[in-house]
């Protein structure tokens, strides 16, 4: 039997999304291949990339690698750039390579449009790329060097000014950016905040027109009050080098201009043999299929399909996935010979955010702002992160949103952001290990033994009284735990249990009902009882030594902070006992890594986890074409 090739061209949201739910379809089927082609080894984030030509957040933080992806699934991921595809031979040709097919995937995304306004491709900068941003970075901050240099105002005034073109999403997006960041700029580079001009230039008579007009109002007047100029029914006419000249006839003198006005489709697909709709994209039917070609399959921007008269598909996320979605059930169905789907879209709305600190939403219906606003998108993302590559991706984006943000652009400002020494953190550590594995030790010897050691007279005296006591935790019979059920079992359980409450106080006086009806169903008897007050011994005793030596030092801390709650709950520990759980809360942030064994052991693990999950990284050059 022949097997079925299934190519895909582009690691973008459609791309990647339509290869992961094939490769998890196929898995165990070896009559099946997949191949991903990019010219990156990356999927990167588009629509986070205003944070990193913001200055917000560390470039990285757009990137997943798609070996991170893959790693561990049978798509064949080839780095390389796609030269020539013939739909009529089913080959695509790359730079160093060829790569027949039975299915192909077009989801080689869309491009920057420039309208054939003149001046704009030469003298304006693009945010359609890592490189795009990164590109735009540099360029705002050389301009913000320069101007500090500059003696003469208007030059100055000149290299200041930045100018978004395009109030759609990306172009709001981007000068919230500008609106956070020029005030670090300004301050590192010495630069008179005040002469820091921005401005958003948009032809139309309103601005971001796919929310409704309420929503959009709300979007100006935050920008409006902290600083941004918005331009509206000012079509650009023509870009120089440092002017850009509006229909009006107004010229603003620029070095800087940041063009967001539409976007097309990628205009190599022109060469694919397929017939094309608005835009430059591919005309699709209703089950995503490229019109006459029954094997071409085309997902993302790339796609135009009208499900409503003029209505094509729109250029976002969601219908990024959906049109994969489709794409993906009808290749299966093919494969299978069952009736294929037709498609139909689910959208769930649309959120903007301006800076990290304020977003609108229109959410299914719900119209949001603000502060609840950001958080839903942040969840939106590590949903969407978590589908991509799990708690890895979902750890990072908390990484780079929250706990390393500097200038406290972050819906949490800096409350979450922290670069504390670890140091102070280290005799705490030790603290709180030492008192766990004496409460251990107690606990394994008895009360009475441990009393009795420490009033030995001498050393040996000491040693010699070293012995499991009658009153341990670990000896058959000796139940410790105050429930009811176990102390009618036993009269020893009930001596136990008054003893227990003579000795402290409890926060708790009695034991709720919902965690004693838990405690029940986990210790039905005394005999499970005292196999579960010996795993107690020893968790106390593990994190103690764990803890003086920085060892798993996350764990431990978290367990310790879940077993102080669980011993209140079971009404059996005292207000003192709170040291223990707020000191662990405090050790959960990396205690371990300081004069302590986490400082070694953490990255080999990570390491380890890493090719595990992910598979060993391989150079590009040394892949299997």
């Amino acid at each position: 039997m022949s097997k079925n090739k299934i190519l895909v061209l582009g690691a973008g949201y459609g791309g990647v999304h339509a290869a992961k739910k094939l490769a998890k379809k196929y898995k165990k089927n070896n009559d099946v291949e997949i191949t991903l082609i990019d010219k990156n080894p990356y999927h990167t984030l588009m629509t986070e990339l205003h944070e990193v030509a913001g200055g917000r957040v560390h470039p990285e933080s757009v990137q997943v690698e798609l070996c991170k992806i893959f790693g561990k699934t049978k798509v064949n991921v080839v780095t390389d750039l796609i030269e020539k595809v013939d739909t009529d031979k089913k080959l695509v040709k790359t730079t160093h390579g060829e790569f027949s097919y039975d299915y192909l995937i077009v989801g080689t995304g869309s491009e920057p449009a420039f309208f054939g306004v003149p001046g704009v491709k030469e003298n304006g900068f693009t945010l359609w790329s890592f490189e795009d941003a990164m590109k735009i970075r540099h360029h705002i901050e050389d301009m913000f060097a320069k101007a500090s240099l500059e003696r003469n105002e208007k030059k100055r005034r000149a290299m200041l000014t930045f100018i978004v073109a395009g109030s759609g999403f990306t172009g709001i997006e981007m000068a919230g950016e500008l609106l956070e960041w020029k005030s670090r700029l300004a301050r590192e580079y010495n630069v008179d905040e005040s002469e820091v001009t921005l401005k958003v230039v948009e032809a139309m008579g309103t601005i971001l027109n796919m929310l409704d007009r309420k929503q959009a109002d709300k979007a100006e007047k935050y920008m409006v009050k902290h600083g941004m100029e918005i331009l509206k029914n000012s079509p650009i006419v023509e870009v120089t080098e440092d002017q850009v000249i509006l229909k009006s006839g107004e010229k603003i003198d620029t070095r800087t201009l940041i063009w967001t006005c539409g976007i097309q489709g990628n205009q190599d697909a022109k060469e694919y043999g397929l017939e094309t709709a608005r835009a430059g994209r591919l005309q699709t039917n209703e089950f995503m299929q490229a019109v006459g070609k029954k094997d071409v399959f085309v997902v993302g921007d790339m796609a135009y399909f009208e499900e409503e008269p003029g209505k094509g598909t729109p250029q976002i996320v969601e219908a990024a996935e959906q049109t994969a979605n489709t794409a993906v059930k009808n290749i299966i169905a093919s494969i299978e010979n069952k009736e294929m789907e037709k498609f139909k879209s689910s959208y769930h709305g649309f959120m903007v955010s301006i800076g990290g600190r304020y977003c609108v939403a229109n959410l299914m219906g719900v119209k949001l702002s603000g502060f609840i606003a950001m958080v839903m998108k942040h969840l939106v993302n590590m949903y969407y992160l978590w589908g991509v590559n799990n708690i890895n991706a979902v750890y990072n984006y908390l990484q780079h949103e929250f706990f390393t943000m500097e200038d406290k652009r972050s819906v949490m400002r800096g409350h979450l952001s922290s670069k504390a020494n670890r140091l102070w953190l280290v005799p705490l550590r030790v603290y709180i290990g030492c008192l766990w594995l004496i409460e251990g030790l107690k606990k394994l010897l008895g009360d009475s033994t441990w009393e009795s050691m420490w009033n030995a007279s001498s050393i040996n005296g000491f040693f010699n009284k070293i012995t499991i006591g009658s009153d341990s935790w670990v000896k058959a019979g000796n139940v410790k735990m105050p429930f009811a059920w176990l102390q009618d079992a036993t009269s020893g359980a009930s001596a136990a249990g008054e003893a227990a409450t003579e000795t402290l106080t409890p926060i708790l006086k009695e034991v709720p009902g919902w965690y004693s009806a838990i405690m029940e169903i986990m210790m039905p008897n005394p005999e499970v009882a005292v196999w579960f007050q010996r795993i107690v011994v020893l968790m106390e005793i593990g994190m103690g030594l764990c803890l003086i030596a920085g060892l798993f030092t996350f764990i431990c801390s978290a367990v310790s902070a879940g077993m102080t709650v669980n011993f209140i709950l079971c009404a059996m520990a005292g207000w003192d006992i709170l040291w223990f759980t707020f000191g662990s809360i405090a050790l959960m942030g990396g205690a371990g890594r300081t004069f302590g064994l986490d400082y070694y052991v953490m990255p080999w693990i990570t390491k380890l986890a890493d090719n595990f999950w992910h598979g060993k990284k391989t150079p590009v050059y040394k892949k299997a074409q």
